[in-house]
């Protein structure tokens, strides 16, 4: 792989293509890990109480956080979501598709979502973790 692409989608013979996210990523490079981040701004104050507009702030918290190691959100590799409301989640797919793309692009490295009963900020309804790779020179 060379420096002007950061990973390769990894798509197996016959598969049908994965829809808004990819099945595996092969990288090499500078690996960059996030925390599970929040919606809420810099200073830890929520702005937004609906999934839709707290993934957008995470998504944005993401690519900061990123951006502080040099890396873009196109070196993304992985996104696990964990979300309160699977019902929440499916009434609002197209929301969730526009803010994804407003912020992180047309990137979709392999992802998962998870429904969970809750999460450890009270008022959070979407935590995600990031792992992204800055390629070699």
């Amino acid at each position: 792989m060379s420096a002007l692409k950061p990973h390769m989608f990894l798509q197996p013979d016959g598969w049908a293509p994965a829809k808004g996210y990819s099945n595996g990523v092969m990288a090499e490079g500078k690996m960059v890990f996030t925390g599970g981040l929040v919606g809420w701004n810099s200073q830890q104050e929520w702005e937004h109480d609906d999934m839709v507009a707290q993934f957008r702030q995470t998504l944005e918290n993401i690519v900061a956080v990123l951006a502080s190691a040099g890396a873009r959100p196109e070196h993304l590799v992985r996104l696990t979501w964990y979300i309160t409301d699977k019902q929440e989640y499916n009434d609002n797919l197209r929301a969730f598709g526009a803010a994804y793309r407003d912020v992180i692009g047309r990137h979709f490295p392999a992802m998962a979502v998870v429904q969970v009963v809750s999460l450890m900020e009270d008022k959070a309804k979407i935590e995600i973790e990031a792992t992204a790779v800055i390629p070699n020179e």
